[in-house]
């Protein structure tokens, strides 16, 4: 899977054919369809993997209620995952940000939403599931912010700030870990 990430991502998803895959490492084609049954069903497991290493932190209790102890577990183990593994995402936005693939990715993400939801939890679909765990974590800030409060804006505005700490993180070579940290102090101290 490495290996298909880092080609579909070069190379292009649509340029590179399970026999390059399976030539660069190191096995036969053959052996690369015992494990997957089509390219598709390869970048689907590799989007499976990326969703599966942060769906572990967002509910580390599985009890579908995210606490201001887990909201700050998730936001520092997102980051450190981020750090911990940058060639991986740097790929994995390469390989999402090619125009040919979006439709693909787009069906794949939801397939593999599903996929990490079995494992993740009996009931209801995975985003569903981290979109209302969010969504009533934020609408909780309400009660202790007062009426002005907009848990939608706020929600929003966190996964907007998030999403963009993310592509900063994985695109440039150097952050100073000082400012590093102190952004991510500053993230949860804006949304906790």
């Amino acid at each position: 899977m490495d290996v298909a990430l880092e080609h579909f991502a070069k190379e292009g998803y649509y340029n590179t054919p399970i026999s390059h895959i399976a030539r660069h490492a190191g096995i036969s084609k053959g052996l690369m369809y015992n494990y997957f049954e089509s390219k598709e069903d390869l970048l689907t497991e590799i989007i499976n993997r990326s969703m599966e290493e942060v769906a572990r932190y967002i509910d580390p209790d599985k009890d579908g209620y995210l606490s201001e102890d887990e909201f700050e577990l998730f936001i520092r183990k997102l980051f450190h995952i981020l750090r911990e593994k940058i060639t991986f995402w740097q790929l994995f936005y390469q390989l999402l940000m090619q125009n040919e693939v979006r439709t693909q990715l787009m069906k794949t993400t939801q397939e593999s939403v599903d996929s990490v939801h079995e494992t993740y939890s009996n009931t209801g679909n995975f985003l569903t599931t981290v979109t209302g765990m969010l969504a009533d974590y934020f609408v909780r800030k309400k009660d202790r912010k007062g009426e002005d409060f907009d848990p939608v804006l706020d929600m929003n505005m966190f996964i907007y700030t998030v999403e963009g700490f993310a592509m900063i993180t994985v695109y440039i070579d150097e952050i100073d870990e000082i400012y590093y940290n102190k952004t991510i102090n500053r993230i949860i101290e804006l949304y906790k």
